[in-house]
């Protein structure tokens, strides 16, 4: 497995612990970016989704705190941002699900092995 993956799986995994901050300033850190801030809240046109990203303020907003353990949805809008970030194409809902869909895998089949530490071992 790369070692992009094995980022995003421990990325997956301190979300699922509920240590949102810490994961986006671990794959920041990879990829040689600032972290997006996250805030639970989400502007008013965006009312019916569960996230979006805001990138004049490098911002992640997030329904409800419910959203702060769902990898998925986390790492969709951090593809955003990093897209963004590197001055390159914003990307689309397509590639932001692949990105977090790869991550949460490469996490499953971390842990199926026994390389990635949950918190309560």
């Amino acid at each position: 497995m790369s070692g992009d993956l094995l980022v995003r799986a421990r990325a997956v995994e301190l979300i699922l612990e509920g240590r949102v901050e810490e994961a986006l300033e671990l794959l920041s850190k990879h990829y040689g970016v600032r972290p997006p801030r996250v805030k639970v809240g989400l502007p008013k046109k965006h009312a019916r989704s569960l996230a979006c990203y805001d990138p004049s303020r490098r911002l992640i907003c997030l329904r409800s705190s419910e959203e702060l353990r769902n990898p998925m949805v986390v790492l969709h809008e951090y593809y955003h941002h990093l897209r963004f970030t590197m001055g390159k194409h914003r990307g689309t809902e397509k590639h932001a699900d692949k990105y977090a869909l790869e991550s949460y895998r490469a996490y499953l089949a971390l842990h199926g092995e026994g390389r990635v530490k949950t918190g309560g071992d």
